[in-house]
């Protein structure tokens, strides 16, 4: 699903107010995906990740940037590991070297998992480096995000309906991360499904697979989820049921 968002009145900025937000088309994932679980798209719109039960993370270009209707298959990786192996979410280093995965692994394991790729963008590319327990937190991570310096990494976990907060001493090496605090969405969605950051850190968005839409949330200090307060939703309903991911531009006028 695309949408895009504009101006509603003169205090308003140009996007991310969900409130504007107006469908506009689809693309299919159903070749790859029968259930898609998560989204990525790259900075310049012309790389569109899509993860899901297959276990893999499916790659495809965008001939016109942000523009879902001109998307075209490309390739896939697969995720492998024992247990449940679903890629729940997906993200990229700003560079495209480096992917990480959200999946539940085990009984006691819940990992966010680190690849390097040698080409950027390409997942044909990627080997597997590390992995980061998040388990102590939640057992089910649903939803990824990252600061763009990777020194801060968000999981949204669908177990206890919180997004968790943690520090990496060494930029994108999830081996240095250290839990800092956890922001319950459970007033809004008891079953959340995506999380996605404004790139300056001053808003949030959760997408909530029991209520069918997208909640933004506002943060009064830039990438410290203990000072977010819900503003609002905007319903997908009409378009999907059990909305698993979200993501935006880099403009935030599309969604």
């Amino acid at each position: 699903m695309r949408c895009k968002a504009g101006m509603l009145g003169a205090n308003r900025e140009n996007g991310w107010d969900i409130s504007t937000a107006a469908y506009v088309q689809s693309f299919s994932v159903a070749s790859q995906e029968s259930t898609p679980t998560a989204m990525f798209i790259s900075a310049d719109g012309s790389h569109m990740y899509v993860a899901g039960d297959s276990e893999n993370v499916n790659r495809y270009a965008l001939s016109s940037a942000w523009d879902v209707s001109t998307a075209s298959y490309v390739q896939s990786l697969n995720i492998p590991s024992s247990g449940d192996a679903a890629p729940y979410a997906v993200f990229f280093d700003t560079l495209g070297e480096k992917m990480f995965v959200a999946q539940t692994v085990s009984a006691f394991v819940a990992a966010i998992s680190e690849y390097s790729l040698s080409s950027a963008w390409d997942i044909s590319t990627g080997s597997y480096v590390q992995n980061f327990n998040v388990f102590s937190e939640d057992g089910l991570p649903h939803g990824l995000s990252f600061k763009p310096d990777g020194q801060r990494m968000y999981v949204l976990g669908r177990n206890d309906d919180e997004v968790h907060e943690y520090s990496l001493s060494a930029a994108w090496d999830v081996s240095t991360a250290s839990y800092v605090q956890s922001f319950s969405v459970a007033s809004e969605d008891l079953v959340p499904g995506g999380l996605f950051f404004k790139p300056d850190g001053s808003r949030m968005y959760v997408a909530g697979a029991s209520g069918d839409d997208i909640n933004e949330y506002l943060l009064s200090a830039a990438w410290d989820i203990s000072t977010a307060s819900y503003v609002q939703n905007f319903s997908v309903a009409s378009q999907d049921t059990s909305p698993q991911g979200v993501f935006f531009s880099v403009d935030g006028t599309q969604m």
